[in-house]
């Protein structure tokens, strides 16, 4: 069951966003464990962290306590549900709030939002039967990616390439503004 009520007005955990971010990653809600960490992916099991080193989106590996320091390297964090933890089958589908995450990224303008499960695009998106990486469609002037899921529980799905493919996205961006300074 979800460990916090819908009705609540607070966030389980704050946004990290910021105006004109390269890249924004929106999951469906914390963990647990993440809830408990009061930090985004700090389930020892998920590949969040790892990942964002390996693709070359961080040049350290950061733990999970640091996620504030990503918005130095143009990154931003939601989650679709902001007053429920849980899994994906335990969370209320009334407490998915695609209509938050559009005012968002209509506010903030990101060039990218990065979908952390199929399931989060899928509510985000308002779309079924997706496919890994780069979308067709824009979404509130923003490029749209699908990433596998880095839970450990969802291990058997796990792909880094699309993955690659946003980090290669940003690269570009970031090459952009060195070429521009």
């Amino acid at each position: 069951m979800p460990q916090a009520s819908s009705r609540s007005k607070h966030h389980l955990l704050p946004d990290l966003l910021a105006p004109g971010l390269d890249l924004v990653f929106c999951g469906t809600a914390p963990s647990p464990a993440s809830f408990k960490a009061r930090a985004y992916y700090a389930n020892p099991g998920n590949a969040f962290w790892p990942t964002l080193y390996a693709v070359g989106l961080t040049s350290e590996r950061l733990a999970p306590l640091r996620f504030p320091e990503l918005l130095g390297f143009g990154i931003g964090l939601t989650d679709l549900n902001k007053t429920e933890v849980g899994s994906d089958h335990e969370l209320t589908p009334a407490a998915m709030d695609a209509g938050s995450l559009h005012a968002k990224l209509r506010r903030f303008r990101p060039a990218a939002i990065a979908f952390t499960s199929k399931n989060a695009a899928s509510l985000g998106l308002g779309a079924k039967n997706l496919v890994y990486g780069r979308q067709p469609d824009l979404l509130e002037g923003a490029v749209v990616f699908v990433l596998a899921s880095p839970s450990g529980r969802a291990r058997s799905f796990w792909t880094i390439a699309p993955w690659q493919e946003a980090a290669s996205f940003v690269a570009e961006r970031r090459r952009g503004r060195e070429r521009a300074a």
